[in-house]
């Protein structure tokens, strides 16, 4: 990797660097049976993942009202911390942390743009503390517009001053996807998370990996 078209290349989180879907969902539920509220396939709550948990929810659940929501939103949270003191912080994909140590070494600038919570990302790289070291700089949810609105992403290449051509998105939702084609950024779409490939593909991605372990050898490949 002499040379380089993407000098910023930026993260999701969940489903993309942290395999964190089966916690999400399983916190999901928990706090549903809490609530006593009407049940829903654990499906129904992947296909949120990515979006802030407000949008989500309200897709979820579209008849119900925003204090219900928002007392599952805590529910939820309540879930999530107490399966971390069983679980664990979800791990990383498999080869994740290698591809960012390599893509860092290479002179790329890594970013994150996430669905999440401040405070949840920020206590996700209090643990992987050898990628918030690689990160730069991160935008969430809940400090800009939510996906697939592309603010964060305006933010994060004003931030580093690097026009769009110069920057590439990698997701594994058609949110990650349609927030970065909103901008005309590239996108590349990783099946190791929530959404098929045929919904990436539609959204408009440059290309399918199975993880990101695989974008270095892919951007080796494409320059």
């Amino acid at each position: 990797m002499d040379g380089f078209k993407y000098r910023l290349i930026i993260f999701d989180w969940d489903g993309t660097l942290s395999d964190s879907a089966a916690q999400i969902v399983s916190s999901m539920q928990r706090a549903v049976a809490a609530l006593d509220l009407p049940p829903r396939a654990d499906d129904d709550f992947r296909q949120m993942i990515g979006l802030s948990f407000e949008e989500g929810l309200g897709r979820v659940y579209p008849d119900h009202d925003t204090p219900t929501l928002i007392r599952l939103i805590h529910g939820y949270r309540r879930q999530w911390l107490g399966q971390m003191g069983e679980q664990g912080e979800p791990p990383l994909f498999t080869g994740a942390l290698p591809a960012l140590e390599v893509l860092a070494t290479a002179g790329h600038t890594l970013a994150i743009a996430t669905g999440k919570s401040r405070v949840g990302l920020d206590r996700s790289l209090q643990h992987h503390r050898a990628v918030r070291r690689l990160v730069h700089a991160t935008r969430t949810a809940d400090e800009t517009a939510n996906k697939p609105h592309p603010l964060m992403l305006e933010e994060l290449l004003a931030r580093f001053e690097v026009p769009v051509s110069e920057a590439l998105m990698v997701g594994d939702t058609e949110f990650d996807v349609a927030m970065a084609r909103a901008l005309g950024m590239d996108a590349v779409g990783v099946t190791c998370g929530v959404h098929p490939p045929e919904r990436l593909v539609a959204a408009g991605a440059l290309a399918l990996l199975p993880d990101v372990a695989a974008l270095p050898g892919w951007l080796g490949a494409a320059l």
